[in-house]
């Protein structure tokens, strides 16, 4: 396996075990991987000849069926507060000692992938496994760990399956991201995990079926045969980030019942998916500005409950969405901010979940007291059965029926996040901080795709203005001088922020839809 660029201490992460463990995962599972990627393509052109989904007639049996996942183990039992981000050093120890039960550690859309990250990602991890992570950074500030019975239980999110990392070259074509995160991670610290009380725990992001559940669920059966672990001690919770895994829940959790913990609501990619999906499917399934889609819109509120409901008839832990408020110093605005989350989280507790997201160890109080009040001192609510949710398929397609449509401000929102974000994504940081809200790469996806969708559609705004290429260039330049003015001509040309916005523009107002904007931004990076 060739190599193609070095940062420091990566000998340690790319031992000669380990990648000849990642060329056995290339080479059974890459040609998988390909054929779904294609099945993909032939789905969306399917919905786009439709219009419509629907559940899956050939897999009635298994949604009929009488079947449940494997119990969780003792460090997934109780996940009333999950907290999110990138495995920088940092990042690494604030989150496992926020509080939280969990940390998703993220190799995926809160990273950039440069190759600094995906390799200093694996050594913070297994540094941290090792307690060696303590540090000092430049202000003199001191990071350490808690005892190891106050850090939150890790479980890491690889790349999904659409991502390759061209840095690794195997005959002659670069190796998934998704098996590069998960075989590196998983070589040098399952058998450590499981001698800690815990596992090798994974999200799995960006799934698109049951097929690539199966995937999934093959890549870990070999994993731990190859390394001499019971089945089943790899554990994954799905992230139902795309309207078609909507569809499909109850297999996806079929595919992966030996090793599935959970499912999860992932909102901003769900609708980045419906958009993409549906975008050129005429004004029934036109989204209005993305901040006016909450979580109980009746579209969003059908996927959220069918998700409780799915889980916990399957026996497995629902996991609700983020909370991406991050506090500032204006006391009032964080008032008015942490009500609107406890708000979220208290919804989302009489809803079923079992737990929920949030960005910042600020919020860990307010998400871990809305769950609190309802789970006391049972680790879950699975109990809730929820049989009274009945979902259909117009349910979840039911975009029509929100009062509300794109408006100028919208426009201007979507060209000032998504050149934000992709600023700071170029340069390497994937978690981003953008209107006190921390964004990752679905506020990006969003960004341009509810662009591209309102061009295509000739969307007529709220003041009647239609949108329309030659808008949105003049509104993007002036949002673009905006953002210059701010950081002044000697910050604006440093900063990269014109490449950002080039590529901002040319994926959103490009005839042809980019499935992943990642894909050209990948290109950029250093």
């Amino acid at each position: 396996m060739a190599v193609t660029a070095v940062v420091d201490r990566q000998e340690e992460v790319l031992t000669g075990e380990a990648l000849a463990f990642l060329t056995e995962l290339h080479r059974r599972f890459t040609p998988r991987r390909d054929e779904l990627l294609a099945a993909r393509a032939e789905r969306r052109a399917e919905i786009a000849r439709t219009g419509t989904l629907d559940f899956l007639p050939e897999t009635a049996h298994i949604r009929q069926g009488e079947w449940q996942v494997a119990p969780a183990p003792e460090a997934l039992l109780d996940r009333r507060v999950e907290i999110t981000g990138p495995t920088d050093r940092k990042m690494t120890v604030n989150a496992l000692n926020s509080g939280a039960r969990i940390w998703l550690a993220d190799f995926e859309d809160a990273s950039s992938p440069t190759w600094a990250n995906v390799i200093g990602g694996q050594l913070s991890l297994a540094d941290a496994y090792r307690r060696r992570i303590d540090f000092t950074d430049e202000r003199g500030k001191h990071y350490a760990l808690k005892p190891e019975a106050e850090l939150a239980t890790v479980v890491a999110r690889p790349r999904g399956w659409h991502l390759d990392e061209r840095h690794l070259v195997l005959d002659d074509r670069p190796v998934p991201g998704a098996l590069v995160d998960f075989g590196l991670y998983f070589f040098h610290n399952a058998e450590l995990l499981l001698e800690l009380g815990k596992g090798p725990y994974f999200y799995l992001a960006k799934l698109e079926s049951h097929r690539e559940a199966r995937l999934w669920d093959d890549v870990f059966t070999f994993a731990e045969e190859y390394i001499g672990i019971d089945r089943g001690s790899i554990r994954a919770t799905v992230l139902i980030e795309t309207i078609t895994a909507a569809f499909e829940m109850e297999e996806i959790l079929y595919e992966l019942r030996a090793h599935a913990s959970g499912l999860n609501a992932g909102r901003w990619d769900y609708l980045f998916s419906l958009i993409k999906n549906f975008r050129d499917a005429g004004p029934a399934f036109v989204l209005p500005d993305r901040n006016a889609v909450t979580m109980t819109a009746p579209f969003m509120r059908a996927y959220t409950e069918l998700l409780v409901r799915t889980c916990h008839k399957r026996g497995a832990h629902a996991i609700g969405g983020m909370a991406a408020f991050i506090p500032a110093k204006d006391a009032e605005a964080n008032a008015v901010a942490f009500d609107k989350v406890k708000g979220d989280k208290d919804r989302e507790a009489a809803d079923g979940f079992d737990g929920s997201w949030v960005a910042h160890p600020g919020l860990v109080p307010v998400a871990r007291e809305s769950f609190d009040a309802v789970l006391g001192d049972r680790p879950h609510q699975k109990d809730r059965l929820r049989e009274d949710v009945k979902v259909s398929a117009a349910d979840l397609l039911d975009i029509g029926s929100l009062d509300a449509r794109p408006t100028e401000a919208g426009v201007r929102n979507a060209v000032q996040v998504g050149t934000r974000y992709l600023q700071s994504w170029l340069a390497g940081r994937g978690a981003v901080a953008v209107f006190n809200l921390m964004e990752d790469v679905a506020t990006a996806e969003i960004s341009r795709s509810q662009l591209w969708q309102w061009i295509d559609a000739g969307v007529e705004l709220a003041d009647g203005q239609r949108v329309t290429r030659d808008y949105v260039r003049t509104v993007a330049g002036q949002e673009l001088a905006a953002i210059r003015e701010e950081v002044g001509e000697e910050g604006f040309a440093s900063g990269g922020w014109q490449r950002a916005f080039d590529l901002l523009l040319r994926i959103a107002l490009d005839e042809t839809y980019v499935d992943f904007l990642t894909l050209p931004a990948y290109e950029l990076l250093d």
